[in-house]
């Protein structure tokens, strides 16, 4: 039976008891404001993000963990006598986090198997993914089993957000793809998804209930009856994402459910008071 390690990046949201319990390693995102260069969740938390946001005024720029990094954490798990790795992350298609992983993978080739794997997501989508991946690699699983799973779970996998305020999407280059459609909006709170690893617009309506109530009927037309695993990502909105957790779990079939504070390196795009909903299917 492999010995199979679950890496993924810091674009993965789940509450820190799952991390410990499936044995999750997470390689860090790069943060920089101006000068200052940090590595998420190690050396800047939520808290101290939002307060220099707030004190700088300016928005920082994020970019995906460098081929050394992943070389790093690929060759630790090599030497703990790991056979294979596999390398799970957000999606390739707004992230050079994939092909880091990608390049390292092929310069420790003769050291350890490692298998990366495009999401074509993130958040808790992902997170959903690795717990998913990690539990099928201790019932003894084949790593070609595994990633079958999982290619058949990305295209029926989720996310919905809405947006409190337009400034940290219209600074970052990330969403250039929805410049157009956020600055037609006043006074409205645009609705967007993630298709196929691309942001895309799903709506706009005028209130914070009402994108709160259409971040519901999505995840529930998304989940068609299903059973699924469910999760609201919020920034700094845990009050409204609790209620909303709990009203999507007396709509929807969930076999797991929690609430989760939105990665910096998705807050940065995302900004303040952005709810999401995820949807993932159950096996």
């Amino acid at each position: 039976m492999s010995k199979i390690q679950i890496v993924t990046d810091s674009t993965c949201d789940l509450p820190a008891s799952y991390f410990h319990d499936y044995a999750i390693r997470v390689v860090p995102i790069n943060i920089q404001f101006g000068g200052e260069s940090f590595q998420e969740g190690l050396s800047l938390d939520q808290t101290t993000f939002y307060k220099k946001v707030d004190e700088l005024g300016i928005i920082p720029q994020t970019s995906q963990p460098s081929v050394g990094q992943f070389i790093e954490v690929y060759r630790e798990y090599a030497r703990q006598g790991y056979d294979t790795i596999l390398s799970l992350h957000v999606t390739g298609k707004l992230s050079g986090t994939m092909n880091s992983a990608s390049v390292a993978a092929l310069q420790v080739a003769d050291e350890i198997r490692v298998i990366p794997f495009d999401s074509l997501a993130g958040s808790a989508a992902l997170g959903f993914m690795c717990v998913e991946a990690a539990e099928l690699a201790r019932a003894g699983k084949s790593p070609e089993d595994i990633l079958a799973r999982l290619e058949q779970t990305r295209p029926h996998t989720r996310i919905f957000l809405s947006l409190a305020t337009l400034k940290y999407a219209q600074m970052s280059g990330r969403v250039s793809n929805l410049q157009g459609f956020i600055a037609s909006l006043l006074n409205v709170k645009p609705i967007i998804s993630l298709r196929d690893g691309l942001l895309e617009p799903s709506g706009r309506v005028r209130s914070r209930q009402a994108a709160l109530a259409q971040l519901l009927e999505l995840a529930r037309d998304a989940a068609g009856g299903e059973r699924i695993k469910f999760a609201v990502i919020h920034g700094q909105a845990r009050d409204e994402a609790e209620k909303l957790l709990a009203q999507g779990k007396t709509m929807l079939n969930c076999v797991d459910a929690f609430v989760d504070d939105v990665a910096i390196s998705l807050a940065v795009h995302f900004g303040p008071g952005v709810m999401g909903t995820v949807v993932y299917p159950a096996a």
